[in-house]
């Protein structure tokens, strides 16, 4: 089930248009879903606009049992931005330990750290970062690494990292679907370290499956 930030035009080529829904609407749909069905685990994608950060906040803080996953979504593969950008901090500083898992990718992490990521320590340095930022563990999505994926996590003490073949296919929504399926695993009750092993195999099966369609 979901509930939606915004509204976007869009197709395989980019963004062209966002419109981000009131903040009211956001939680009207939230208590809806939550009048009817129960949550196992809840994933924060596509904030929108700086106006839907306080509902969101209010949304992680209302479910304390169970996971959460924020794939802060900061702009789109085609460079439109989904939050504006000096509300960036405000939106880590809100959710500060709300969270069971943060999952930015390269450019995501090096906007909520301030450290330019070049290889996998940059990616290290960025992790703990933010960790210290936003204390809840994080896992840096590094599928646009040119050689190789490398997804690495940090969880508050250690560092685990999970590499795979890099597939050269134009795909759509990889880094969405990875931390879809991580909220899955660890919903299911796989450790963190566990959940993020399962989830990288998994999107890299789909990544080598995927059909093309569109540009």
């Amino acid at each position: 089930m979901a509930a939606l930030t915004s509204i976007t035009s869009q197709n395989t080529k980019g963004v062209r248009n966002v419109h981000c829904l009131p903040p009211d609407l956001l939680w009207d749909q939230y208590q809806t879903l939550g009048e009817d069905i129960s949550f196992s685990g809840i994933k924060i994608g596509m904030v929108g606009c700086g106006k839907n950060i306080e509902v969101i906040k209010r949304i992680l803080t209302d479910n304390p049992n169970i996971k959460k996953v924020v794939d802060p979504v900061f702009k789109s593969s085609s460079g439109a931005w989904l939050l504006e950008k000096d509300s960036i901090p405000d939106y880590i500083s809100e959710i500060k330990g709300k969270a069971s898992l943060l999952t930015p990718n390269l450019e995501e992490a090096s906007m909520i750290s301030g450290i330019k990521i070049k290889n996998t320590e940059d990616m290290k340095k960025a992790a703990k970062s933010i960790f210290t930022l936003s204390n809840i563990p994080c896992f840096i999505k590094g599928g646009h690494f040119p050689k190789q994926m490398v997804n690495l996590l940090y969880d508050g003490h250690e560092f685990h990292s999970f590499k795979k073949e890099k597939i050269k296919k134009k795909v759509h929504g990889t880094g969405c679907f990875l931390s879809s399926s991580l909220l899955g695993y660890m919903a299911k009750g796989y450790s963190l370290e566990k959940a993020c092993l399962l989830a990288t195999g998994l999107t890299h099966k789909a990544i080598k499956n995927a059909i093309q369609i569109g540009h």
